[in-house]
């Protein structure tokens, strides 16, 4: 166990040189998210006028929902570092090291989170300017980015597993751009759940995105309902726990086929 810390650590050092040569990727990945969260806050702030809609300030509905999206996002294309490393012939050099071939899955995506906690406070700052409101303080803001952190990194380890299959980049966009938006707007990150039809309401009840953005308005809440904060938070360690072993998976078929 100690060596596999050890050589994630290793790794995810690695990583996190890289990032602080182009910290210009932070803010590229935050620039759909902002313009959603300026444009939505916007164009939609007299929506909380429907009878149901439970808040005063839709930006302050909007922000939790914002912040999920961004790390969700960030996770997408975690696995483009695996399809350079691949390009380049550094992921053949470290099969024929000892470094064990967990810390090769573990490393990136702590280097990911470490990224999507840099990304969430930026995202948090924007919204208290926007005017949004956090009534649970600063342990509902920790929380709400743990959340973002959680679903992130599950959709990271799930992006490196696609991303070790195709092996290439154009195909991994697809299947980002593909899935992505579908899974955003079934969830309640745009709109109370209560008051979209039941066919949605279904739908995100599997959907882990939708998990992220109810534990977040919950945790960031005047009175947060620790029942669903807490089950939310089990169905979103479990997701990550299932995609980290598909990532794993497919990183041993990579290994056989190289």
């Amino acid at each position: 166990m100690m060596q596999i810390l050890s050589h994630s650590w290793y790794m995810t050092l690695r990583h996190l040189r890289n990032t602080s040569r182009m910290p210009f990727v932070i803010f590229m990945n935050l620039i759909q998210p902002i313009i959603w969260l300026v444009l939505f806050s916007s164009l939609f702030s007299n929506i909380i006028d429907i009878p149901g809609f439970n808040t005063d300030s839709y930006i302050t509905f909007l922000a939790p929902g914002i912040i999920i999206m961004s790390t969700f996002m960030a996770g997408g294309y975690a696995g483009m570092s695996i399809i350079g490393d691949h390009t380049r012939g550094v992921l053949n050099r470290f099969l024929i090291s000892p470094v064990k071939r967990s810390s090769m899955i573990l490393g990136p995506l702590a280097q990911n989170a470490v990224t999507m906690i840099i990304q969430a406070l930026i995202m948090i700052l924007l919204s208290l300017a926007l005017g949004a409101s956090f009534a649970g303080g600063f342990g509902g803001i920790l929380m709400l980015i743990a959340f973002g952190v959680l679903v992130g990194v599950a959709f990271g380890a799930l992006s490196m597993a696609l991303a070790l299959l195709v092996r290439n980049e154009q195909g991994l966009m697809s299947a980002v751009s593909f899935v992505s938006l579908p899974l955003m707007f079934l969830s309640g990150l745009f709109m109370p759940l209560d008051l979209v039809p039941d066919w949605i309401h279904t739908v995100a009840l599997f959907n882990p995105v939708s998990w992220a953005g109810e534990a977040a308005c919950e945790v960031i809440g005047s009175h947060p309902d620790w029942s669903l904060i807490l089950s939310h938070f089990g169905y979103l360690l479990s997701f990550l726990i299932f995609a980290v072993w598909l990532a794993t998976l497919a990183f041993r078929k990579y290994q056989k086929s190289v």
